[in-house]
């Protein structure tokens, strides 16, 4: 079994109106009909609605493994399985105007990441597969940019920017560090401890469509649709470091 293009273009559909949904819950914040503390879990439960609805009534035969939902292991052994996580990176959400937070919708076939779509929607844009994917820019002239989060670094991307003399780019959800190296923004995200499935399937499908390199630290590929959905690793980089990013690494 196999993707079809409707996928593709159900996935990109979906991301994007799950986006507007939770840009709709942020403004009730922002026109102070919401308190802060409530943000948070509303947009959660607000996207994660809107997803379940969708996917039960347009793709009622696949399974799914959601952030905000209980795991049904029946998804277990399946050829195709909906990988998501209705609100990536819900702190820089709940802390308008910030950009950096996402949306993703990803299918796996047989544990391969194949379809994928990641809504920026607070920058209004949605990367996805397909027909179109996503166009990689040409190389940055100077130092490659490591990209973490702002709060904390992870020891891979600590080794790697020092070992390269690297700029550190400092953003928020593992969505936006991804597509942030799909857009050119950055050359380098690598990530250790901490992430699940859903934080990082649709990502990376997004990053291979668009030519990058993507797999664990150890160069292994990603799979998904595990009994346990942790995720710990990966790297996404453009492919001109992707040797001496896995050297360093494990070295």
């Amino acid at each position: 079994m196999s993707a079809t293009p409707d996928d593709h273009v159900f996935a990109a559909d979906l991301a994007t109106r799950t986006g507007e949904a939770l840009l709709a819950v942020r403004a009730q914040l922002i026109e102070g009909k919401l308190e802060h503390s409530e943000m948070k879990d509303a947009g959660d439960a607000a996207a994660q609605a809107l997803i379940a609805e969708a996917l039960e009534t347009n793709r009622p035969d696949d399974s799914v493994l959601s952030e905000e939902a209980a795991d049904d292991k029946s998804r277990l052994g399946v050829e195709r399985a909906w990988i998501i996580d209705p609100l990536d990176g819900t702190r820089e959400y709940a802390e308008p105007p910030r950009t950096d937070w996402a949306v993703h919708i990803a299918l796996t076939i047989n544990g391969e990441p194949t379809v994928g779509a990641v809504a920026l929607p607070a920058q209004n844009l949605t990367l996805s597969t397909g027909a179109n994917p996503p166009v990689l820019p040409p190389a940055h002239d100077g130092p490659p940019r490591v990209i973490v989060s702002r709060t904390r670094r992870p020891p891979a991307a600590v080794s790697l920017a020092e070992k390269l003399e690297a700029e550190y780019l400092e953003m928020g959800s593992a969505g936006a560090k991804a597509m942030a190296v799909v857009l050119g923004e950055a050359d380098i995200y690598a990530h250790s401890g901490g992430q699940y499935e859903w934080d990082n399937c649709a990502p990376t499908a997004v990053a291979l469509a668009a030519g990058l390199h993507c797999s664990r630290l150890d160069g292994s590929p990603l799979v998904y649709n595990n009994e346990d959905p942790y995720l710990p690793d990966l790297l996404i980089c453009r492919k001109e470091w992707a040797d001496r990013c896995l050297e360093i690494l494990n070295a």
